[in-house]
Formats: structure tokens, sequence, C-alpha cells
């Protein structure tokens, strides 16, 4: 089943204003991994607001779970390169923070918050945040922001995860760390997932499909599926198969800078 749809998708910015994307058509199978990379400008994170109905297509139609998106959805969550973690909440209160506004839960918040905050010490947990709960941001470094921002998105168990660039700012050593996070995540308790990123190692031992765009005004180029087995280990990123992937992959978007040169 497709979870998500763009059919014939365009999207200007303002009436007169550049378009940001043109005559996308794609498809997410539920519980799929896709990743979309491209040059700076392409788009990419215009398909996030249009998948989560912070901005309306110019033409064409965008679906989630079959039904047209047609304004903002509560059945997605999203994260960041900055975590937006708010300064004044510990991290327990901040994750829980989407129980709190997301229709379905936040008439239960109250009555229900006992086994909210076990849900939230449990996800925490998972991702090694167990004694962070009382801490506030700016105690954590910001590799912990981000997991706790990831756990944040996740802990509503929303259908779609749409990530952009969340680990960007990040140290390699951290980013790496992350990314067998988020795969751990989504091996134990599949969900789909949207990945927007610059780093073509990240959306190549993360994800199962990989989208190529061009520069603005962004458009599909490539649809690359990836056949790396899985459960995937950091050291497929050391194999002459994940580097033939990356090279390819590389190698589109270093002809697209080319030709817009």
């Amino acid at each position: 089943m497709d979870l998500v749809e763009f059919e014939n998708v365009s999207m200007r910015y303002g009436e007169e204003g550049p378009m940001a994307i043109e005559n996308i058509s794609l498809s997410v199978r539920e519980n799929e991994f896709v990743a979309v990379v491209g040059p700076s400008g392409c788009g990419k994170s215009t398909l996030m607001k249009l998948v989560t109905g912070l901005a309306p297509p110019s033409d064409g139609y965008v679906y989630l779970g079959g039904k047209q998106v047609s304004g903002p959805q509560q059945g997605v969550g999203m994260a960041f390169q900055a975590s937006n973690l708010l300064p004044w909440r510990t991290t327990l209160d901040n994750i829980l923070l989407p129980m709190e506004i997301v229709q379905d839960y936040r008439h239960r918040f109250r009555a229900e918050k006992a086994t909210f905050q076990e849900q939230g010490r449990a996800l925490l947990a998972r991702v090694g945040l167990a004694g962070c709960e009382d801490k506030f941001p700016w105690e954590l470094s910001g590799g912990m922001q981000q997991r706790a921002s990831i756990c944040r998105a996740l802990i509503h168990r929303p259908s779609l995860l749409m990530l952009d660039e969340p680990f960007g700012a990040l140290d390699a050593f951290t980013r790496e760390e992350l990314w067998c996070m988020v795969r751990d995540l989504w091996q134990e308790e599949p969900f789909t997932v949207v990945l927007v990123t610059h780093d073509l190692r990240e959306a190549v031992f993360l994800a199962d499909t990989v989208y190529v765009m061009s520069k603005g005004p962004g458009r599909i180029l490539v649809r690359k599926p990836v056949d790396l087995p899985r459960p995937r280990d950091l050291a497929v990123t050391y194999t002459d198969e994940f580097a033939e992937l990356v090279f390819e992959l590389r190698d589109h978007i270093g002809r697209i800078r080319e030709e817009t040169a």
C-alpha cells in the first residue's frame, strides 16, 4: 500500500514567485524508508511542507494514507537539523509535547499522563537517554538533543516520520551513531520514513529507495533502489557495493551541477 503519493505536483511561492518544484510524481510504500537528495535549492524541504500540509501545491495532488492532503496532518512526526527543544522543559516534558497537542491524545493527557510518561521513558531508554528524563536541553550534547528530538517526533506513533537534515550539524562520529539509532528504531517497529539529506552516504546506509532531484525548480531525475541487505552494519559503508551506489548518486548530482553551471 502506498502511504504517500505525489501526482503531477508543482509548487511556486506566491502568484508570481519562482517555481520550487515542478511536475513531481512519486510514491512511498507503507513502512518504506525513502531518502531524497539533490543540490541546494532543489525543493527537498518543499516536499516536506507539501506532505505535512503546511503548504498547498500550486498544481497536482498530494495524498497521505489514500486521502488528499488539504491541511496540517496530525499523523506525521517531524525532526529538523535544529532540535528545537523548548529550553524551559525537561527532556521528558519536551518529548511528551505532541501528546498535549495532537488531537487523538490531548483530551486524554491529564488523565493518562503517568502512562504517557512511562511510554516516554521507555522511548528515551531505547535511544540511550535513560537517566536524562529530568535534564534540560542545555544540559545535553548536540547528539543527545537530536535523539530527544526524534523521540518527540515518534512518541505519538505517527504513520509517517519526516526527517529534514536531522544530523547535518553533528560531527561525523555522532552522525553515524544516530544513523544506527534510527535504523534500530525503524527495524524494531517499522514505520514510513522520508529523509531529506545532502549526505549521500547517509541516504544509501538508511534508505530502501533514493530519489535524486534536479536543481530548482526541482524535478525527480532518478529513482535508485538500494539493494544492500538488511540489517545493515556500519561496516557496509566500507564495501565496494556501498561505494558504487554512493558514486552513482554523486555522478548524477555532479551532472546536474555541470548542466546548470
